[in-house]
């Protein structure tokens, strides 16, 4: 059974639970006064919105270069797949291998993952409600490891800075890639996991 089912609502604020008032338009909790929701208001719309921002900058974040390493006044921009391929061309298998999933795969799975959840909930596909809590919260773990690339390039451009012979520059592909893992982010908390339950028929149901 459900908290809802039971005439219970959880502050969003401090998780107090507080008995449902009926017809109550505007309920606030009885700790802390903050206004208590059955369900996040409007969570599905600012989650794709959200989601479908960060895909279109996903595609910015990994054609623009991400920086710039200039040695004796010499250098080439690289974007984050070319960063990979120099790194293994140099024999750095496993910081490439950091990067290639912290950058690439990390970002794609919680693009494609936040997707399937809003999909699978609003159009009530055949995927029970434990594998989607699983998949939410995987995407909730994972997601701050996306931020990696963003910090080694941060720390290189503060401390590699040796003017004509040896120096760091982030470019524009390091704005839109930060700019995609804040929003996938923010997607994962604005959306409400407590609707997969309200839609989803219990795992027993199916035994």
């Amino acid at each position: 059974m459900r908290a809802i089912d039971a005439g219970i609502l959880i502050c969003g604020e401090c998780h107090e639970l507080n008995r449902q008032e009926p017809e109550c338009d505007s309920q606030t909790c009885s700790r802390c006064g903050a206004i208590v929701h059955a369900r996040r208001p409007n969570s599905l719309v600012r989650t794709w919105a959200l989601l479908l921002t960060s895909a279109i900058l996903y595609i910015p974040a990994n054609v623009l270069p991400i920086m710039t390493v200039s040695t004796l006044g010499q250098g080439a921009p690289d974007t984050i797949m070319s960063g990979v391929i120099t790194l293994i061309k140099f024999g750095m298998l496993p910081i490439a291998a950091v990067v290639f999933i912290a950058s690439i795969l990390v970002p794609t799975f919680k693009l494609v993952g936040i997707g399937l959840l809003l999909y699978s909930v609003q159009r009530r596909q055949p995927l029970s409600a434990r594998q989607r809590i699983l998949m939410y919260r995987f995407i909730e773990f994972i997601g701050r490891w996306s931020m990696l690339d963003i910090f080694v390039i941060a720390i290189l451009v503060a401390v590699v800075n040796f003017g004509r012979i040896a120096s760091i520059e982030a470019n524009l592909g390091a704005v839109a890639f930060a700019s995609v893992v804040i929003l996938t982010m923010l997607a994962a908390v604005t959306f409400d996991p407590r609707l997969i339950w309200d839609n989803t028929e219990s795992d027993d149901d199916h035994e």
